[in-house]
């Protein structure tokens, strides 16, 4: 009897990490959870946002490092819901025609970029000898929306847990790096709202922290950024088939393939066509429901950086890997500095 206590004693004294997590992590998360959601702003007056997009995505990453994970599954869902969510609320303060015009220089570039991106990525994966699939993946989350991209693609390749994890890790600390850097950037090259919407939306990988540092910088450049990445997002599609022509003679993958198509994207482009058509006699009603939406959608933002940052704890950054994050760093490098010259000579 006493044996056993002392054996119990010592695990709990070996994993001090899991125990604090049982007891602290939990609750904490919940309550985090709420401020981030709480509209400080409306209450207390515009001088109390004190929590934007950055600063969610801070605190997610400080939990995550001290308290590890406490709900993966619960976080993993939330971020991807509740940025869909986010998206489609945005799109009810988007006017679809001035967004096309201020967002329709930065169409043809998407476009190249995509495609340079995908195949830079593959030739680079190949000569640093990483697995070919993991490669591909990072290459696929970089060229166009992030975890979206990964998770869609890595689905209809029945890629394996591991090629996942791996992919989705570095793609996730690059982001999160982004939008802390993006926005001050921005204005150490004093680029106008159109030109930081436009390189956010090219250079940043995943949704989220493209839509962040828009709003971070300026509500035009949170427009455009948001239109062009959506745009971009749509690539998934073919991006999709294509890799299921690429890899037909690969027998190694997991379970069942899956193709994902992001539907939400349609419904934001509804969400904006709704906002630009709606008739001037129903604006005194709707133009409050429709400030209203946006509001929630903003706040949800914040709640998905944190859920972002919460999910990605040193045990994540660990089984990265030193050659995956130095293919992912150097694609983000191009893309980012190509990108940040074209829009600085092309777009006003």
């Amino acid at each position: 009897m006493t044996s056993r206590n002392t054996n119990l004693q010592s695990e709990v004294n070996q994993n001090p990490q899991k125990n604090m997590i049982s007891k602290i992590g939990g609750p904490l998360y919940w309550i985090l959870l709420v401020i981030m959601l709480f509209p400080f702003d409306l209450v207390f007056g515009e001088k109390y946002q004190f929590i934007t997009p950055p600063v969610a995505l801070f605190i997610g990453l400080v939990f995550a490092f001290t308290f590890g994970i406490p709900y993966p599954k619960f976080n993993k869902k939330l971020s991807k819901y509740l940025l869909q969510f986010s998206v489609v609320g945005l799109g009810f303060g988007m006017n679809l025609q001035k967004s096309l015009q201020s967002g329709a220089d930065g169409m043809l570039f998407t476009v190249i970029s995509v495609i340079g991106v995908m195949v830079i990525g593959v030739v680079l994966g190949r000569y640093m000898m990483i697995d070919r699939k993991t490669s591909y993946l990072i290459s696929a989350g970089t060229a166009i929306c992030g975890g979206s991209a990964i998770a869609a693609v890595g689905g209809a390749l029945k890629a394996k847990e591991n090629e996942m994890a791996v992919s989705l890790g570095v793609i996730f600390i690059l982001n999160a790096i982004a939008l802390f850097i993006f926005p001050p950037l921005g204005h150490l090259f004093g680029l106008s709202q159109a030109q930081f919407g436009t390189w956010a939306a090219i250079a940043i990988h995943d949704t989220s922290s493209v839509v962040g540092a828009g709003e971070a910088y300026g509500a035009e450049a949170c427009e455009i950024a948001t239109l062009i990445k959506c745009t971009r997002a749509l690539w998934i599609i073919p991006l999709v088939f294509f890799s299921i022509w690429y890899f037909r003679k690969d027998k190694s993958g997991e379970g069942k393939a899956k193709i994902s198509i992001p539907w939400f994207i349609l419904l934001f482009v509804v969400a904006m066509v709704i906002y630009t058509y709606t008739p001037e006699s129903a604006l005194p009603v709707m133009a409050p429901i429709y400030s209203s939406l946006v509001f929630i959608a903003k706040k949800a933002l914040v709640a998905v950086l944190f859920a972002i940052g919460a999910s990605l704890s040193l045990k994540v950054i660990r089984q990265v890997g030193v050659k995956p994050l130095i293919q992912a760093l150097t694609l983000w490098m191009a893309i980012g500095a190509t990108s940040l010259f074209v829009v600085m000579y092309t777009i006003a």
